[in-house]
């Protein structure tokens, strides 16, 4: 007999056959149209940009779908939240729908994953873990490579030793966000302390200092190289998230508002000795021209006549006609006798 684990995976197939879109995130919605008084409750999954809605986890034909591509908005209703479960109201082509999930932390997972495959751009302002950040990171590579979108939409330079944390664009006009702030800022990198160290070692130049995911994927550390007259010092430091706050674990710990900020302790602190890694981006400095297309040859004008001379002299020659098919044998014995009485 199979194991109780066997049929989720059965079905999820079959979705995978039916939807023909990659799986991407999955999990308990609460959904309803804005006119409408109660909530349904569905298992959402988010396949490529749709979100398909089934009536439990164990049915393998949804019952509804949400085209992300079509959506305007996507807002929180501050009203709604009841008991820690927020209520988004999104504005799509047609529609408007809501979605409740059951916690805060639930709700600004699911809003990251929506706006990032609605808009292919990781939204700002996000309260996520290092390791959603890095989540949301593959499903945007996902979805442009999905879309055949060109390698420079990818938010984020991919050209040097090391990959970098995406810095999100600005969201479009029609999104009711004012999201400035990138929630990960420049020198931020998604590699482990020996990565981190070996990094600021071989590339002096870049910077020194990384802000990189802790071990425990759910806080943040900071890896640094000093140069002391001793010589060159590699020391870190634990970025604890806490909130919507991020507290650095010094003897007294220090407490600020956002990534950037803790980038900027640092390098305040030193008085601009350390500064961010970052790699830098190649430029062209030199634009290759092809050369000019030569303009079609135009007709010069005509030639004057010749003079009567030279018509004369050209015409001194000419090709005797070819006789035509009509022509007899007893008009020839004609014409040489009228040839003859002539010479007599």
């Amino acid at each position: 007999m199979p194991s109780s684990h066997a049929a989720p995976r059965l079905i999820s197939k079959k979705r995978e056959k039916i939807t023909a879109l990659p799986l991407y995130h999955s999990g308990h919605l609460l959904k309803k149209f804005t006119d409408k008084k109660d909530f349904q409750s569905f298992y959402g999954e988010l396949r490529g940009s749709t979100i398909f809605l089934y009536s439990d986890d164990k049915q393998d034909m949804y019952s509804e779908k949400l085209e992300l591509r079509d959506l305007k908005s996507m807002v929180m209703d501050k009203q709604g939240v009841k008991g820690g479960s927020p209520v988004y109201t999104l504005t799509l082509l047609s529609e408007k729908v809501q979605l409740k999930t059951d916690s805060l932390d639930t709700g600004e997972e699911w809003k990251g994953l929506i706006m990032t495959v609605a808009n292919l751009e990781i939204p700002s302002n996000l309260q996520l873990l290092p390791g959603q950040v890095l989540k949301l990171e593959e499903i945007l590579k996902m979805e442009h490579e999905r879309n055949g979108a060109k390698p420079h939409s990818v938010p984020w330079d991919t050209s040097g030793p090391h990959t970098q944390a995406p810095k999100p664009l600005p969201m479009s006009p029609s999104n009711t966000y004012d999201d400035t702030i990138s929630i990960i800022p420049p020198g931020f990198f998604s590699v482990s302390r020996q990565q981190a160290e070996r990094m600021l070692e071989d590339y002096p130049n870049y910077g020194s200092i990384i802000l990189r995911p802790a071990a425990d994927l759910i806080n943040y550390a900071i890896t640094l190289r000093q140069v002391l007259p001793s010589g060159p010092v590699t020391r870190h430091f634990k970025v604890r998230s806490e909130a919507s706050m991020f507290v650095i674990e010094l003897d007294s710990p220090v407490t600020v508002s956002s990534l950037s900020a803790v980038l900027e302790f640092f390098v305040q602190y030193t008085s601009g000795s350390l500064r961010p890694y970052v790699e830098p981006q190649h430029y062209e400095t030199q634009i290759d021209l092809c050369p000019p297309e030569l303009p079609p040859s135009r007709p010069g004008p005509p030639l004057p006549p010749k003079p009567k001379k030279e018509q004369e002299e050209e015409s001194e020659y000419i090709e005797p006609d070819l006789p035509e098919k009509g022509f007899t044998l007893a008009f020839r014995e004609e014409l040489q006798e009228i040839l003859k009485k002539r010479k007599e």
